[in-house]
């Protein structure tokens, strides 16, 4: 009995769709990532300052934009209820509210929101600005 051996298919490693599924992953990842930046009110011109620095922790976003509309965490607000609101808000502890105010708008807009935040016991008021 001869038997013949036959040679087997030498085996082989497809990469191709590997290489497809590893690129679908990092495009989901790239695109994740994009929407895990966290704007802190709405866009507008802040002041340069020299001695700009960070603060990491939980705070209010008050925004003023350019035509002097007051915003509480990207909602309108009306200067006369903003005391009132962040006394809701803050409660019987410490928070940093940021203002974040439009280079161009008034500053008697900008010293009406500030009086209001004065009157809020527990109220900490940082002003927002961007490095030159």
């Amino acid at each position: 009995m001869n038997i013949r051996e036959e040679p087997d298919d030498i085996p082989q490693i497809n990469i191709v769709p590997m290489i497809d599924v590893i690129f679908a992953i990092l495009t989901f990842f790239i695109m994740s990532s994009l929407f895990l930046t966290r704007s802190e009110g709405l866009p507008v011109n802040l002041p340069q300052a020299q001695t700009a620095q960070s603060q990491q922790q939980n705070k209010i976003t008050i925004t003023v934009d350019r035509e002097g509309n007051v915003f509480l965490d990207r909602q309108p607000i009306q200067v006369e209820d903003l005391a009132e609101q962040l006394k809701v808000m803050v409660g019987n502890q410490e928070q940093l509210v940021i203002l974040n105010a439009d280079e161009k708008v008034e500053y008697s807009r900008v010293i009406a929101v500030m009086d209001q935040l004065r009157t809020v016991e527990g109220v900490k008021l940082g002003l927002s600005t961007r490095r030159p």
